[in-house]
């Protein structure tokens, strides 16, 4: 039971550690022109799935060097994959935002301070954004079911051998899918955008010129 106490130790301290070079460093946050730079969802995400595989790491090394049956822990090809995912995720998003700012003339959703760290992470160009709502739910829902597991299985209530639980293929299925949705709409994120300076608090408005004269006309 010591080695639980110590993987939750572990998960607070790295989540609090992300925070404060968070706030220090920026370590989460977009590449951008605001004053308060937003956050990025990417980088939540890796951060989110790294301090969670890493804690459970630190949890199974404790209960092996305690003298208990548990091995060395190794991880399952499904985790690899998933912090894989994750890694992807980041990278193709860090990409998208060098090709948005060496368009000089595009303004990007980046570049515009919001209220909250959810906002931050479920907004783009034209507000909250349903995938990426999907995204965080469910990544959400499985890193929740994935710590419980690590420690139901440091508890002793499972196979010593697999401290990591084994993600079903769906589930990767499900969390590639997730995160390919995001990276996918990133890269018209910012292409139709065409605001002005003080002017991000709302989606720009376009003018359709026919309906336009069409109205000025019954007028």
């Amino acid at each position: 039971m010591y080695s639980v106490v110590v993987y939750w130790i572990s998960l607070l301290l790295l989540l609090a550690v992300v925070i404060v070079l968070d706030l220090r460093y920026n370590l989460l946050r977009d590449t951008s022109t605001a004053v308060k730079r937003p956050h990025s969802y990417s980088r939540v995400q890796l951060a989110w799935w790294s301090s969670i595989v890493l804690a459970g790491f630190i949890g199974a090394l404790v209960d092996f060097f305690s003298g208990s049956d548990v091995g060395i822990p190794t991880l399952h090809s499904s985790t690899l994959i998933l912090l894989g995912i994750s890694s992807a995720t980041t990278v193709t998003a860090r990409v998208i935002d060098i090709s948005d700012i060496t368009k000089e003339t595009r303004n990007r959703s980046q570049d515009c301070e919001r209220d909250s760290f959810l906002l931050d992470i479920l907004s783009d160009g034209d507000g909250v954004s349903i995938h990426r709502f999907q995204s965080l739910v469910f990544n959400v829902a499985i890193g929740i079911w994935f710590l419980l597991k690590v420690h139901y299985h440091l508890a002793g209530n499972a196979d010593p051998t697999a401290v990591f639980p084994v993600l079903d293929d769906n589930v990767l299925i499900l969390l590639g899918l997730s995160s390919g949705t995001y990276a996918a709409l990133k890269l018209g994120e910012n292409k139709t955008l065409n605001r002005t300076a003080g002017s991000c608090d709302t989606p720009p408005v376009v003018h359709d010129e026919a309906l336009d004269d069409s109205i000025a006309a019954r007028g």
